[in-house]
C-alpha cells in the first residue's frame, strides 16, 4: 500500500529526483513554456505554481527561499520582477499542461507546460517576424515597379 507517498519516483533516487525537478521548475520559469514528459509536467506545476506564489508575497523571506530553491538567480529576480505582479490577482492556476502524444523513440507521453498568457507572448512574436517578412517583401516589389517604370 502506498499511503502517504503523494509523488511520483520518477525512476531516481530521491536526490537526482529533487535536482532534476529544481532544473525544470528553474527552466520553466525562465522560460515560461517546457516539452517534457507527462509524469514529469505534473510534477513540476505545483513546485512551480508555489515559487509564483512566494514571488507574490515578496517580502526577505519568500526572496530566501525562491533563491534557495531556484537554480539561478537572475531566474528568481525574473519571478519576483514580471511572473508575480502578472498573476497577482490569481488565487492560483498559473499553469496549464497540454497533451502532445507519444514521442517516436520510446513511446513516453509527451506534454507541454505553460504559464497562463505565455501563448500571447509566442503570438506577438510569431506576428511581428510575419511583419518583418511582409516589409522586407514590401521594398523589393517596390523597387522592381520603379525599375520598370
Amino acid at each position: 500500500m502506498r499511503h502517504r507517498n503523494a509523488h511520483r519516483k520518477l525512476s531516481r533516487n530521491s536526490s537526482h529526483r529533487r535536482a532534476m525537478l529544481r532544473n525544470l521548475v528553474t527552466d520553466f520559469l525562465d522560460h515560461g513554456r517546457l516539452m517534457t514528459t507527462l509524469p514529469k509536467a505534473k510534477e513540476v506545476r505545483p513546485l512551480a505554481e508555489k515559487m509564483i506564489t512566494l514571488g507574490k508575497r515578496d517580502n526577505l523571506h519568500a526572496r530566501r527561499q525562491l533563491q534557495s530553491y531556484l537554480m539561478r538567480e537572475p531566474v528568481a529576480k525574473k519571478v519576483f520582477d514580471t511572473i508575480a505582479p502578472r498573476f497577482a490577482d490569481r488565487k492560483g492556476g498559473y499553469s496549464r499542461i497540454i497533451k502532445l502524444g507519444n514521442r517516436k523513440g520510446d513511446g513516453a507521453d509527451l506534454a507541454i507546460i505553460e504559464l497562463l498568457g505565455s501563448e500571447l507572448e509566442v503570438k506577438k512574436a510569431e506576428r511581428a517576424e510575419q511583419a518583418k517578412e511582409r516589409e522586407a517583401k514590401r521594398p523589393k516589389k517596390e523597387k522592381d515597379k520603379k525599375e520598370e517604370e
